[in-house]
C-alpha cells in the first residue's frame, strides 16, 4: 500500500533542488527483505531519483542497516547482492550471524544464579516473605537476549571499512541517524546527530536492533541501549525538523487481513479463514503488527498537521498478502522468494497508483518509468539453476537444511520488529 499527503509550496521553494529523506522502519530479517526487494522496485521504476543521492537517510532496527548501506554508496542492487544472494563472497552478509547463542550473556547471568537463590532462601525462611516473591529475584538470572549480537557489529563494520566507505557518521556525504533507545530511560538516542556522531555506525546499527529478549542490550558509552522501534515506529521526525522537501517511508510490518479475500502464499499455503488457526505464534505476529502500525497511523496524521510542507509517502506492503504474513524470516531458501515478491509487488502497486502518485513525484522531479513498469520479464533475481547444475557443495547444502531445521523452532517464537 501506498499513501501521499498533500502540500503547498511557494513557487520560489520549487525552483531549488528538491531534499529527499528516506526513513526505514525494522522489521527483523523479513523486514530487510522486503525493504531491499521494494528499493529495487523503486529504483527500476523511477526517474529522477538516486537512492544513493539522499539529503538524510533514517533507519529504526533492520531499517538502519539498510539506510546505511544507501548512506555509504550501497545500492540497491548491490544490498541485494550482500543480503539475499546466498555466496560466499566478502561481500555478503549472513543471516546465520544473528542466530549465535549468546554464551557470554548466559554465562554471566549464571553466575549470578548462587548468589541470587542464597537471597531468595534468606528472604523467604530469615524474613518470613512468600515463597513467591522470594522467588520473583531469581528473575535476575535470565538472560536479556538469547542471541549474541556482537556478530553484527563485527562484520558491519567490515563492510564499512572498505576503500570508498566509512564506519563513521562524520566522514558521509550526506546525513545519516540511526535510532536506538535508552534503556534507563526509554529516551530515543539518534545516532549521527550532533553529540552522538562518535559513536561508530556498525556499533549504532547493533544498538538499534538489539530487540529485548533475542539480544542483550548493547553497552555504549556506559549506558545499555535497545531496539529502537520500542519509542516511535519510523522516527521520521529526525528528517521533517531539518526541513525537507520529499519524505520517502517503507514499513515492512502491518497487520494481515485475513478471510475470504486474502491472497494464498506462492509456495501453495492453504488460505485460513481465521488467524486463530495459526496458534499463539501467527496470534502475537497479528498483535504485534497491529500495535506497531496504529502507532504508525496516528504519526501520519501528526506529520500531516506539523509538516504541511512536505510531502510525504509511505510504502508498505498490502495487508492481504499472505505471501509475506507468513514467511519463513531466516531460510536461506526463501530469502530470494521473498525478495523476488516484495519487488513484483511494489512494481504492481506503483501501477495500481501511478494516477495518484505520478504528479506529486513529479513536483520533485521524479517521473514514474511506463516502461519499466510493462516489462513483464523484468525481475530482481534470476531464477536458481537445478541442484545438479550448481557447484554447491555437500557441506553448504547441510549446513542449508540445519539452518532450515532450526529456523522451524524459531518461528515457534513470537514474531517481532
Amino acid at each position: 500500500m501506498t499513501t501521499t499527503r498533500k502540500v503547498h509550496r511557494s513557487s520560489a521553494a520549487r525552483k531549488t533542488r528538491p531534499r529527499l529523506a528516506l526513513a526505514l522502519a525494522g522489521g527483523g530479517p523479513l523486514g530487510a527483505i522486503y525493504e531491499i526487494g521494494a528499493l529495487c522496485a523503486l529504483d527500476d521504476s523511477l526517474q529522477g531519483i538516486d537512492f544513493n543521492g539522499c539529503d538524510h537517510y533514517v533507519g529504526v532496527s533492520a531499517g538502519g542497516f539498510i539506510a546505511a548501506g544507501l548512506a555509504n554508496g550501497l545500492t540497491p542492487r548491490q544490498l541485494c547482492e550482500a543480503f539475499i544472494e546466498d555466496r560466499p563472497t566478502d561481500e555478503n552478509f549472513d543471516t546465520a550471524w544473528l542466530i549465535k547463542p549468546a554464551w557470554a550473556e548466559l554465562g554471566g547471568r549464571l553466575q549470578r544464579l548462587p548468589g541470587l537463590l542464597g537471597s531468595a532462601l534468606w528472604a523467604w525462611a530469615a524474613q518470613g516473605k512468600p515463597l513467591t516473591q522470594a522467588l520473583e529475584r531469581l528473575g535476575a538470572a535470565l538472560p536479556t537476549g538469547v542471541f549474541d549480537n556482537e556478530d553484527i557489529h563485527r562484520q558491519v563494520e567490515r563492510l564499512f571499512s572498505r576503500e570508498g566507505r566509512s564506519n563513521d557518521f562524520r566522514q558521509l556525504r550526506a546525513r545519516l541517524t540511526l535510532v536506538a533507545t535508552e534503556l534507563d530511560t526509554g529516551d530515543a538516542a539518534p545516532f549521527g546527530r550532533p553529540g552522538w556522531d562518535h559513536v561508530p555506525i556498525s556499533r549504532a546499527i547493533q544498538a538499534s536492533a538489539a530487540l529485548p529478549g533475542l539480544f542483550p542490550p548493547v553497552v555504549i558509552d556506559g549506558k545499555h541501549y535497545v531496539d529502537g522501534a520500542l519509542k516511535k515506529t519510523l522516527h521520521a521526525t529526525v528528517a521533517l525538523d531539518e526541513g525537507v522537501d520529499l519524505l520517502i517511508c517503507l514499513n515492512p510490518l502491518v497487520p494481515f487481513r485475513a478471510g475470504p479475500h486474502a491472497e494464498p502464499t506462492a509456495s501453495g499455503q492453504q488460505r485460513i479463514p481465521s488467524l486463530i488457526e495459526g496458534g499463539l505464534p501467527t496470534v502475537m505476529s497479528q498483535t504485534f503488527r497491529s500495535m506497531i502500525h496504529s502507532r504508525l497511523e496516528l504519526g501520519f496524521k501528526q506529520y500531516e498537521r506539523s509538516y504541511p510542507d512536505t510531502d510525504i509517502v509511505l510504502i508498505e506492503p498490502d495487508q492481504r498478502d499472505a505471501e509475506l504474513f507468513f514467511a519463513n524470516t531466516f531460510s536461506y531458501r526463501q530469502r530470494r522468494e521473498l525478495a523476488e515478491h516484495a519487488y513484483q509487488q511494489t512494481r504492481q502497486m506503483l501501477r495500481d497508483r501511478q494516477a495518484q502518485l505520478a504528479p506529486k513525484l513529479q513536483r520533485h522531479g521524479i517521473r514514474i518509468d511506463q516502461a519499466a513498469l510493462d516489462d513483464t520479464e523484468r525481475h530482481l533475481l534470476r531464477p536458481v539453476p537445478p541442484a545438479a547444475d550448481r557447484p554447491t557443495t555437500r557441506a553448504v547444502e547441510r549446513l542449508h537444511a540445519t539452518l532450515d531445521q532450526l529456523q522451524q523452532q524459531l518461528s515457534r517464537r513470537p514474531a517481532r520488529a
